[in-house]
Order: structure tokens, then C-alpha cells, then sequence
């Protein structure tokens, strides 16, 4: 074929073949795969296998199980099958392991008995990234995201559930059995092949109501009242549609401002975010080493005793309050419109009159006083503000830290901004990343390993886009 390019000839012997390392280029990131880990202390990190035995078959060392996991969560690549063929036929795998390649099994088992070291090497690259000084910004944001676990909504059992999968197969019985009637009072109407069939499915479905009662037992004896029957640690957490739930894992992260690296990750199966803030910002902060750090999150990390930790803690939290008044939806006033005065410790209501402290209760284990005025009775937009004889108004003990956080917001406008465009970003990554099916593998323990690679990943890359192939290596060959 004339006038094309054309390729060599597969059977042209070659005199003097290329080296492996001339099909790696100097700027692919395996060669900066190879410096971070060559940098790494893997036995004091902890990896299994990092002192070779004296007796037995030879082990291969942590270092190249590792680089292939790193190298496939890089490249999208997180099964264990999967890398085990690409070990074989992937010429820049092939440069990083020497031409190694284990079995599926040997990579799979590294990942399984690892787990704690590997999350400890993704916290050793934030450091490596602090020690670049890429941290300069005193700012955090921080949010949660719902991540499928291995186990389908129908293997995903409450109490609401059970109960309306017991009524589906009661219904189911009872119209099998009024075609079994059916076919008593007139036999020509139901085939008897039909009715052996119904018969079969009537002991089926009796059988999957016997199970139903078992698996009620073990609901009652669970803490939180749901059980999940693949990964036995993955619950069912509403997402943001209206309606819908995913069975899975509450993934939090705290992503710097500046160059939106995740600073810091962690895995729950607690459903909502609520008491996730404090956590999360001492986690950042011990990574950081920030004085005054800046935390940001929405609305659903709004709590007071958190919010309190956090300042306690030397940060400063940004936490917008959720609108849930009950007296707002009513259309009276609500408690924004009742201005607090320290000097006095009272509250000015609407109507200019004074409402003092009248008794201290203790709701949830927290303290709170009680405020109304005397002249509620007689009040002239009384219809305006309550419903009964006193509008009582609730202050907590530590509702100061609540009243400076409430004041920092309105004084800044660009808090939901910031939030938004730092913390939600590497989430939608993360996930295209991992493809429709998440995670991988089954536990608690087990999914922290996996998203602790799926972390580093992200971050290696943020990295390279932030310093360039070059430098990167440079920096961490201690260049």
C-alpha cells in the first residue's frame, strides 16, 4: 500500500532489540508511580511481606503488588482479574513490576490483608503534598456522598420493607390459591399441568415467608434495625431524588480550596452527615497544621454541638442553618426575628417587649433556657407570633459560637460558591472513575482500602496537573 504510513513487518528479526525502559516515555506517570513508592518505608508502614522469609517459596515484594494497584486505580483499572492481564500485556506494567506478573488471586489477597498500610500510604502522599507547600490556603471544604456497595436493594431488608414484602407474598398466595378453587369447582378451566405448576409455587412462596420470619429475628437484634445480606456492613441512605435510596456507603472528604486536593477521606454507613463536621475538620487540620482553618460545608452538617467542637478546636466553621421553623411554615414569626441581648441576657420580641430568662432544661443533653414574656396576652400581633398563651423562646448555654458562625455568613456572600465548586467536583470524578458499579469489594474495613486507592489516585493526579511530570519526580526523589 503505497502512500500510507506502514509498520514493521512482524516477522523481520531485529539485531539489536530496544530496551523496555525506550517505551516508557520520561513524562508517563508509572515513572512517578515508581518514585513515590521507592520513597516509601513499606515496613515500617506495615505491609505484610516487606522482610522476606528465610524458609519456603520466594513472595513478591509489597512494593510491586502495590505498584499495581496504584497503576490501575490510575488507569480505571481496580479488578483483580483485570490487572492480572494487563500485568501480562501492558508494556509500561511490564517496566513497573520487571516483567512480573501475578496471579489474580496474589493481587487480590495483598489488597485484603494490606488494607490498613494502604490507607496509611494515600496519607503519606497529603503529607508529601504539605511538605511541597501546596497547602498555603487556612481552608477546607467538606462533604459527603453516597457510594453503592455489593448488595442490591432487594437483598437490603427494614422493617417498612419486610413487612411490604410479606404482604406481596400473601397476595400472591391467596390468587393462586382462588385458581386452585378455580379449578376444583370446574377442572376443564386450569390445565392440569397449570395446576402442578401452582401448587409449586404456593410451596415456594411459603418457603420465602419462612425465611421472611427469620430474617425478622435477626432485624430485631440489629442495632439500627436494617440488615444487608451481600455486605453484611452497607445500609440503605436516601439520595438527593425525591423518593429513591441506595444501598452503599456515606463517603466524607475534605478538599483544599486552592488546588482542591482531598486532604482527608473516611468511610461510614451512617446515612446522614449530621455529625460528621468536627471529625473531618480535626482530620484536616492534623493534616494541614493550619491555625484559624476555615471549614466549609452545607446545610446538613448543621450541629450545634459540632459546630461548638470545631471552634473549641482552634477552626472556624461556615455551616449555613437549614430553614426547618415550624413557626415560619405556619406564617408566624420565628426565632430570627427575636434579637438577643447579652447585656441583659433577654430578647427583644416583635412587638418591642422584653422576654427574660424564666427556667434552664436539658433537651437531647444539651441545655437550653427558656425566655417569654408577660405582656404575651395582651400583645397586639400576637396572632402573628404564636398560638398559645406565652411565645416561649429557646436559647442553648453555648448558642454564642452559633450567633459569631451566623455572623461570619451574612458578612460573606461567596460561602455556597466556594463550597461547591472545591468539594463536589472530586465526588462526580471519583465516581465516572469507579463506573456504575462503585465499590468492589464487601465490608467496612475492605471498602476503606479501596476508596484509600481510589483517593490516591485522584490526589497523584491533581499533582501532576499542578506541578508537572517533572517536577513531581524531582520532588519526590528528594531533587
Amino acid at each position: 500500500m503505497k502512500r500510507f504510513v506502514e509498520g514493521t513487518d512482524r516477522s523481520q528479526s531485529v539485531l539489536f532489540p530496544e530496551h523496555l525502559d525506550d517505551y516508557v516515555a520520561e513524562d508517563n506517570i508509572v515513572r512517578i508511580v515508581e518514585a513515590f513508592i521507592e520513597a516509601l518505608d513499606l515496613k515500617g508502614l506495615g505491609f505484610a511481606g516487606a522482610e522476606p522469609a528465610r524458609t519456603g517459596r520466594p513472595s513478591y515484594h509489597p512494593a510491586v503488588l502495590l505498584g499495581i494497584y496504584i497503576y490501575g486505580y490510575l488507569n480505571r483499572i481496580q479488578s483483580s482479574r483485570r490487572l492480572e492481564r494487563e500485568a501480562q500485556r501492558n508494556v509500561e506494567l511490564m517496566w513497573l513490576t520487571g516483567r512480573l506478573s501475578p496471579d489474580f488471586k496474589t493481587i487480590a489477597d495483598f489488597r485484603k490483608d494490606n488494607g490498613p498500610a494502604i490507607c496509611k500510604v494515600c496519607r503519606q502522599f497529603v503529607q508529601v503534598c504539605r511538605r511541597l507547600d501546596v497547602f498555603s490556603d487556612s481552608s477546607v471544604a467538606i462533604d459527603g456522598s453516597k457510594f453503592k456497595a455489593v448488595n442490591n436493594r432487594d437483598r437490603n431488608f427494614t422493617n417498612n420493607k419486610l413487612e411490604a414484602r410479606l404482604e406481596q407474598l400473601d397476595e400472591s398466595i391467596k390468587r393462586y390459591m382462588e385458581e386452585l378453587d378455580r379449578a376444583d369447582r370446574d377442572p376443564a378451566l386450569v390445565p392440569a399441568t397449570r395446576v402442578v405448576r401452582i401448587k409449586e409455587k404456593i410451596a415456594g412462596l411459603k418457603e420465602q415467608i419462612e425465611s421472611m420470619g427469620e430474617l425478622d429475628k435477626q432485624l430485631k437484634q440489629a442495632p439500627d434495625q436494617q440488615i444487608s445480606l451481600t455486605d453484611p456492613d452497607s445500609r440503605s441512605m436516601s439520595t438527593s431524588g425525591r423518593g429513591t435510596a441506595t444501598v452503599g456507603y456515606n463517603v466524607q472528604s475534605a478538599v483544599d480550596t486552592k488546588h482542591h486536593l482531598i486532604v482527608a477521606h473516611e468511610v461510614t454507613n451512617i446515612g446522614n452527615d449530621r455529625a460528621q463536621l468536627a471529625s473531618m475538620a480535626k482530620q484536616a487540620n492534623e493534616v494541614l497544621g493550619k491555625k484559624h482553618l476555615e471549614v466549609y460545608a452545607d446545610r446538613g452538617y448543621y450541629s450545634a454541638p459540632e459546630i461548638l467542637a470545631c471552634e473549641e478546636s482552634g477552626m472556624v466553621p461556615l455551616v449555613p442553618k437549614p430553614l426547618t421553623s415550624g413557626n415560619r411554615a405556619k406564617g408566624l414569626f420565628d426565632k430570627r426575628d427575636f434579637r438577643y441581648l447579652p447585656e441583659s441576657d433577654e430578647f427583644q420580641c416583635p412587638a418591642g417587649e422584653r422576654a427574660i430568662r424564666r427556667f434552664s432544661t436539658v433537651e437531647k443533653g444539651l441545655l437550653f433556657y427558656k425566655y417569654w414574656s408577660s405582656s404575651c396576652p395582651n400583645c397586639p400581633i400576637k396572632s402573628q407570633c404564636t398560638t398559645g398563651t406565652n411565645r416561649r423562646i429557646a436559647r442553648w448555654e453555648h448558642e454564642d459560637a452559633l450567633d459569631r458562625m451566623s455572623k461570619r455568613l451574612a458578612e460573606r456572600g461567596d460561602v455556597a460558591r466556594i463550597r461547591r465548586q472545591t468539594v463536589e467536583h472530586p465526588f462526580g470524578t471519583l465516581k465516572a472513575w469507579m463506573g456504575a458499579t462503585h465499590f468492589l469489594t464487601r465490608t467496612l474495613p475492605r471498602v476503606k482500602t479501596e476508596m484509600s486507592l481510589h483517593v490516591l489516585a485522584y490526589n497523584l493526579k491533581r499533582m501532576v496537573n499542578i506541578m508537572g511530570h517533572h517536577g513531581l519526580k524531582a520532588a519526590l526523589m528528594g531533587a
